[in-house]
């Protein structure tokens, strides 16, 4: 029990303080040019989390993270604003478009398209950290690991809505888990989604052998 007690208490401090240093660097770049790099820093620390590296130095693997994908991190991030921005004049489109016009019979379909790349902007960052792809490459991926792991999705939308909902329930937790909390409900449901991926490429890599050496 007490071992239980310590580990959950090492947990908490590790994510209040990578969320300290998230909003920390977040400002350090002006918000509009820190959030992404720091966002990166702090998935690249979870995942090695999740992955047992939980011994890792957090300040310094964070800081150099946050160099090193500064300009990286800033162009993705100008893709995000940017399908933030048409998210929000499409639905403000739609919200107002008159009940017998055109536009309102697509509202459906429309609001799906806009769900459905909402999903694989969540799975972008993970891919990105966990993966060294291409930039296409890395949407690619996202998009097939987000199409082929519905019940993935399911936990990772549910998880991270739950600990929105309690945190803005209790506001002063906003200040040590705002960030880090759905980070590490992100990264832990697609780091299994990666993993059944690479057990899958493994399975079909060993039919391939099976049938050439036949």
């Amino acid at each position: 029990m007490r071992n239980k007690l310590f580990g959950l208490t090492e947990w908490i401090t590790r994510l209040a303080y990578i969320n300290i240093l998230w909003i920390g660097f977040t400002l350090l770049g002006l918000i509009i040019f820190g959030l992404f790099p720091a966002t990166i820093a702090m998935f690249s620390l979870t995942r090695q989390w999740v992955m047992g590296n939980t011994d890792i130095p957090v300040f310094s693997t964070f800081w150099q993270t946050y160099k090193k994908e500064f300009l990286k991190g800033n162009l993705l991030g100008l893709i995000f604003y940017a399908i933030g921005f048409v998210f929000f004049v499409n639905t403000s489109f739609l919200l107002n478009v008159d009940a017998g016009s055109f536009f309102n019979t697509i509202k459906i379909p429309l609001y799906v398209a806009m769900i459905a790349l909402a999903l694989i902007m969540i799975y972008v960052i993970p891919t990105y950290v966990h993966y060294d792809l291409k930039f296409l490459q890395m949407w690619k991926n996202a998009f097939l690991i987000m199409l082929i792991h519905p019940l993935h999705n399911i936990a990772l939308l549910v998880g991270s809505a739950a600990a929105i909902f309690i945190m803005f329930r209790f506001p002063a937790t906003l200040v040590f888990f705002s960030g880090s909390a759905v980070a590490l409900i992100i990264m832990s449901t697609c780091y299994q989604a990666f993993k059944r991926v690479a057990m899958k490429q493994e399975q079909w890599a060993e039919k391939e052998a099976e049938t050439t050496a036949q």
